[in-house]
């Protein structure tokens, strides 16, 4: 007996009583050819809109197809009739277009009536002379909602009396027989592998859409959290249905089971009601027995078994936040059966989830990462050992998109089950069921697999190739290789609003391979060796001997973070700080030897002779304590090796140590750092105002229209801006791209550092000073040089991807909005329109902004200046020249002649933006910035780091503070401590 389908286009009843498309589902149904039958597993929160509901004849029952689009409700009648009329009561979600069709054998349709204006209710077609078998209903555009709902469909003509309910009969019929079967098959599936009993967790979800917010709380308050409850350690008896609570807490939440390999123990996260903290807990199948093994303030989730009998597990331990968003982050973490031993295995700034053992011993993990390219495309499958080491990708990492997560080996095969979550990712990582091989590297796409089309599923775990549990919504399906489903057990009303979660069957199974551990934890090193660093993909161009060097940078977590965008770190660009650790030789062979600090996440640039980029590593790597790691050479195709004519270069000498770079702060902030640089060499042209000694054409104001001052705009410094709108940094922006040609990032492709070489009227910065720019450059061109500044110090700034801080209501903002209008938008228009405000962004999107829009010259963070309120070029560029300003817009005025916007200072509307802008000082003067003098970062991030034990208190509001120094000793308190578990 075989699966009956559950997903596509077509739903078939048995008995050819009636067929549907569009099954009542949670989303909407992928894709033609397919055969589909919810009325197989539709969710059990959705039971009340079943298709027969459309003809059921009962006023309170309906249909609900899985989404919009090309979405149909079909009807075998049993015999071809003649169908004079038909009737639609549309609930609220009602089709606007959409036909009516006839068949006589189910192929060859016929359309009988057609609505391209639909409002809804109750709608009688005339359709004199049609007749068909087959019945259907073909909805093409949705009304106000996005899926299609029918409370009845009706024959109205006497002689079509009886015909749906005749259809209706046929169609429970069907559905008990195929009942029938599906028991058949889910008995035979459990019968083959042992299973009597399944263990799951139920709870519902957290408020957050994110795949990865459902643990702790969020940045701005933490009693605010990102999990809710009803939480449920259940077990289902297959052949009964009987199901039995192992942990039953309305107030607590319940999560991540996995069984033990000797099938008789749980292990699991739990939060128990009154606490607010996961952490994890065994408890054994018959529900005795219950202990806690991990305790402490951060959460521990996501654990499974080892072969070595230590667990895996993620946690917050990490003390670090999302980079792009305001809740925290897990990264992987291992400790004994018992819960002690806790030590860290991952270095990565970003989350880590799902770790489940591969049949060689390997652990097999999501990891999330992102280094100076797009946030959002690359979470994908590693592996490493079981102690940390030997860290490398499984699949995915090197082309964009989708959520590669929940991963476990398929047995008997090479395979591996995961959930493809698209995009982003969904929340509690709902996706496609999938599988991949490895056999063609992990960059062949085509060796992924979407076993389904819907991406509403969850948790999948296999039996073998053609059998996997899968959560979706409030059920467990037992599914085939074919993404053929049936229900196995849908939660009863009594578990509330939870939904299901990670199946697992109560079974013992076979232990994994044991690795030997390679870490020293004595040490606090690693080493890591290169074999040629020519040796790679897109490395055409790049002679023997020319990369000298490799500069080190380190990746540094943040301790909070308030928003989905890089604000105020760059604009559209960087949204972590990098360390300058230093540079390691290259010798003439193109290999490297050299030791790197333990846990902590690294990349690479390499360096000509002359310190300039030629290839940048968009990824990180780390090393274990005493670890001996090595790599074939630069973005190396991931499926072959090469073979050294010898021994390598760097391998007859010791390994070496990381050089600082001299004189250079190793964190480089542009105020402090950068814009002095320019002050000396740039802005004497590039001022708002021309120098009073001028003597050249060249020597402002604004020379060329570019601003190099370093006046601070609402959220940047107007330099700060400029140079990132000017291309004038080659930085990989937030794009979804990776191994770039060579010289195509970095400090040789940058154009602010090949004006230092004489050739741009002369200027010629000294070495240090060039050196800065370049290594500015190389970590990433921030902003500012602390992550206290985050949340802070912009007037628009964002909390939440929503903007905070804004001047919408002041009283000086009204009028100046209206001077804009009144006489600024006549020749403002299009993607030239001015901001009307300090926070106007005029659509332009604070996070994916488009870095050629034309918009962007005339920006809010370019036109509004705060520190010089009169410099601001709203005013300078409509004031006359004569009075003090650049005199570039001009109006016509009632002789027909042009003249300034602004004949003088004293204009009304002139004096209005004038206003604003003084308004704009005054605020900033308040909130502060975190270059400016009494700076104090924003509550929450002294509230971590008084969690983190860097502050033993949160220091009164006139207390000074340097956050330079905060964020140092944070850093340093997650460094590895040698022969100390990590905390």
């Amino acid at each position: 007996m075989s699966f009956l389908p559950t997903e596509g286009v077509v739903m078939a009843f048995l008995l050819g009583a009636v067929l549907f498309l569009a099954p009542p589902a949670a989303s909407p149904d992928p894709g033609p050819g397919l055969l589909a039958a919810s009325s197989i597993h539709p969710p059990s929160s959705r039971e009340s809109y079943l298709p027969e509901h459309a003809f059921d004849g009962d006023p309170k029952t309906r249909w609900a197809s899985h989404g919009a689009g090309a979405q149909w409700i079909q009807i075998d009648l049993g015999q071809a009739v003649a169908v004079p009329a038909v009737a639609i009561h549309w609930e609220h979600a009602f089709a606007v277009a959409y036909e009516i069709r006839l068949s006589d054998d189910g192929r060859a349709w016929r359309t009988v009536a057609k609505e391209a204006s639909g409002r809804g209710g109750r709608v009688v077609h005339e359709t004199p002379g049609a007749a068909g078998r087959f019945l259907r209903i073909d909805c093409a555009r949705p009304g106000p909602h996005p899926l299609y709902s029918i409370w009845e469909i009706e024959l109205p003509d006497p002689g079509n009396r009886g015909l749906l309910a005749a259809a209706l009969d046929r169609a429970r019929e069907a559905s008990r027989r195929q009942a029938e079967a599906r028991r058949r098959v889910l008995d035979a599936a459990f019968e083959r592998h042992g299973i009597r009993e399944i263990v799951f967790a139920a709870r519902e979800l957290g408020p957050d859409g994110h795949w990865y917010a459902n643990f702790a709380y969020f940045a701005p308050d933490a009693g605010q959290k990102c999990y809710r409850k009803r939480g449920r350690l259940s077990k289902l008896d297959v052949r009964t249905g009987r199901v039995v609570h192992l942990v039953d807490d309305p107030e607590g939440t319940v999560r991540d089971p996995a069984v033990h390999y000797d099938g008789d123990r749980i292990v699991f996260s739990y939060r128990p009601g009154g606490t607010e903290t996961f952490h994890l807990y065994e408890i054994r199948a018959d529900g005795s027995g219950l202990r806690q093994l991990t305790d402490g303030a951060y959460d521990d989730i996501e654990p499974a078994w080892l072969p070595d009998g230590g667990l895996v597990f993620v946690s917050g331990r990490a003390r670090r936040w999302v980079n792009c968003w305001l809740t925290q982050v897990a990264v992987l973490f291992r400790c004994d059966a018992d819960g002690g031993s806790i030590r860290p295995l991952s270095a990565n700034i970003e989350h880590d989830n799902t770790p489940w053992p591969l049949p060689d011993g390997r652990i097999l993990y999501q990891r999330w990462e992102y280094v100076d390219r797009s946030q959002v495309h690359y979470h994908h499958l590693w592996t490493m050992n079981p102690d940390g080491t030997a860290q490398m990708v499984f699949f995915g990492n090197y082309h964009p998109g989708g959520l590669f997560i929940d991963a476990k080996p398929i047995p008997g095969t090479d395979r591996v089950l995961f959930i493809h979550s698209p995009g982003h990712g969904q929340r509690e990582h709902a996706g496609h069921v999938a599988t991949v091989t490895p056999a063609r590297g992990p960059d062949d796409r085509a060796s992924l697999d979407n076993v389904t089309s819907a991406a509403d599923y969850r948790d999948p775990y296999p039996l073998d190739a053609d059998a996997f549990l899968v959560a979706r919504g409030r059920d467990l399906l037992l599914m085939n290789g074919r993404g053929e489903a049936s229900v196995v057990f849908s939660l009863t009303p009594d578990f509330g609003g939870a939904e299901l979660h990670e199946p697992r069957p109560l079974v013992p199974r076979p232990r994994e391979r044991v690795l030997a551990s390679r870490v020293d934890w004595a040490r606090d090193s690693g080493t890591l060796i290169l074999a040629d660093v020519t040796a790679g993909r897109s490395m055409a161009g790049v002679a023997p001997g020319e990369i000298r060097s490799l500069l080190v940078l380190e990746i540094l977590p943040k301790p909070i973070n308030y928003t989905g965008g890089m604000d105020p770190l760059s604009y559209g660009g960087t949204f972590t700080l990098e360390r300058i650790l230093g540079t390691v030789p290259v010798e003439a062979d193109g290999s490297a030897h050299f030791e790197l600090p333990a846990n902590r996440a690294f990349f690479f640039v390499a360096l000509d002779a002359d310190g300039l980029a030629v290839k940048r590593m968009q990824s990180f790597c780390s090393v274990a304590p005493g670890e001996r790691l090595s790599c074939v050479g630069c973005h190396e195709h991931r499926a072959q090796t090469i073979l050294p004519g010898g021994t390598l270069l760097a391998l007859r000498r010791p390994p070496s140590r990381v050089t600082p770079v001299e004189g250079i702060p190793d964190v480089l902030d542009f105020p402090r750092d950068i814009q002095p640089v320019l002050d000396r060499h740039c802005v004497r042209c590039h001022d708002v105002d021309r120098a009073p000694d001028a003597t050249r054409p060249e020597e402002g104001p604004c020379a060329g229209g570019v601003i190099l001052a370093g006046d601070r705009g609402p959220m940047f410094s107007l330099s700060y801006y400029e140079l990132t709108i000017r291309r004038q940094v080659a930085d990989g922006r937030d794009d979804p791209r990776s191994n770039y040609p060579p010289r195509t990032l970095g400090s040789s492709a940058s154009p602010l550092l090949k004006k230092t070489d004489g050739t741009h009227y002369g200027v010629k910065p000294g070495p240090r000073e060039i050196a800065l720019l370049r290594l500015w450059i190389e970590s990433g061109a921030p902003y500012p040089g602390t992550y206290a500044a985050l949340g802070s110090g912009s007037i628009g700034g964002y909390a939440a991807n929503v903007l905070v801080e804004t001047d919408q209501d002041w009283p000086e903002a009204k009028p100046a909005g209206e001077a804009i209008r009144h006489r600024c938008a006549g020749c403002h228009q299009g993607h030239r329109v001015l901001p009307a405000g300090l926070a106007d962004e005029r659509q332009v999107s604070f996070w994916k902004m488009d870095i050629r829009d034309p918009r962007l010259p005339l920006a809010r963070h370019r036109v509004f200046n705060l520190s010089r309120p009169e410099k601001s070029l709203v005013l300078l560029a409509p004031l006359a020249a004569a009075a003090g300003g650049l005199g570039r817009c001009v109006a016509t005025g009632p002789d027909g002649r042009e003249a300034p916007v602004f004949a003088d200072a004293g204009d009304p509307d002139y004096r209005a933006l004038l206003a604003l802008c003084e308004a704009g000082a005054r605020r900033l003067a308040v909130i502060k910035r975190f270059d400016m003098p009494g700076f104090r970062p924003p509550d929450p991030y002294l509230r971590e780091m008084k969690r983190y034990g860097i502050l033993e208190a949160i220091p009164p509001p006139d207390a000074p503070l340097d956050p330079y120094a905060l964020d140092r000793a944070y850093w340093k308190s997650l460094w590895h401590l040698p022969s100390r578990p990590g905390r």
